[in-house]
């Protein structure tokens, strides 16, 4: 079994056929996902769906390029919606540079209040960060010196110096779909180098379909795809791989075991 740790089942080109995208997952061997809100007036939907659909789980967060429209989220909403019982993880949030779509010092604020939430609730903390490494390394550190919490960085696309910076921090690493990217190289030395208790697989869906979907919509069914991509990077089976994969999720996300069923 594997699970996809990063998708967005409510997003334009998922959610017209929810209920097939969630067949098709099964059927390349899915057996779970983690639903990602983005921004607050999805967190009704996507928590909705973690409701409805067995094994689906679902996060509370803001992410960066929605920072200016939450300046003055506060810590209590996220707590408050983090206690449904599907809710195992806070985010996604971070640092978004590239396109700065939010004030740089609003998206950090935003940040340290998620990591505040994340630390008081106990779930994981799910981080995006792009063009914002030195920043995103240097809050988590000065965060992590006030008090632990579990993180993790998704969509994993930084330098294997940031890479050993958050794994020293106790963080985890995820790996989507653009490590099969023939110009990934940099990317994939450090798949093929990470602990294997410290990595997890997504999607993103429904961007950033891997090779050999590249141009179509994403889908959690392409796990499977990556999986296999990387397990041949490190060297081992895809069944090894995605064993391994599908504990650190459990282990990681520690709330789903009071929800999840058997698979």
């Amino acid at each position: 079994m594997l699970i996809d740790s990063h998708c967005h089942l409510e997003y334009k080109g998922l959610v017209e056929d929810q209920q097939g995208v969630i067949a098709r997952a099964h059927e390349a061997g899915i057996g779970g996902f983690l639903n990602i809100s983005t921004r607050r007036r999805e967190w009704d939907q996507v928590i909705g769906t973690a409701a409805r659909e067995d094994n689906v789980w679902a996060s509370v967060g803001i992410h960066p390029h929605e920072a200016d429209a939450h300046a003055d989220l506060g810590a209590a909403a996220l707590i408050e919606a983090a206690e449904h019982p599907k809710v195992v993880a806070i985010g996604e949030t971070g640092l978004d540079y590239y396109y700065d779509h939010s004030d740089r010092a609003t998206q950090q604020a935003l940040f340290r209040t998620h990591i505040g939430v994340a630390r008081v609730t106990g779930l994981p903390l799910i981080v995006h960060t792009r063009d914002a490494e030195d920043d995103t390394a240097r809050i988590i550190a000065e965060e992590m010196e006030q008090g632990a919490f579990p993180a993790l960085i998704h969509c994993f696309t930084a330098s294997a110096d940031f890479a050993r910076q958050m794994l020293d921090l106790g963080l985890t690493i995820s790996l989507s779909g653009i490590v099969t990217f023939k110009n990934a190289r940099d990317l994939q030395a450090v798949a093929a180098e990470l602990p294997a208790g410290r990595m997890l697989l997504e999607t993103d869906a429904p961007f950033l379909a891997p090779i050999p979907h590249r141009g179509q919509t994403c889908e959690p069914a392409f796990t499977a795809d990556t999986c296999r991509f990387v397990a041949q990077l490190r060297g081992q089976t895809p069944e090894a791989l995605a064993e391994a994969t599908t504990r650190n999720f459990f282990d990681l996300f520690a709330k789903t075991q009071a929800t999840r069923a058997a698979a």
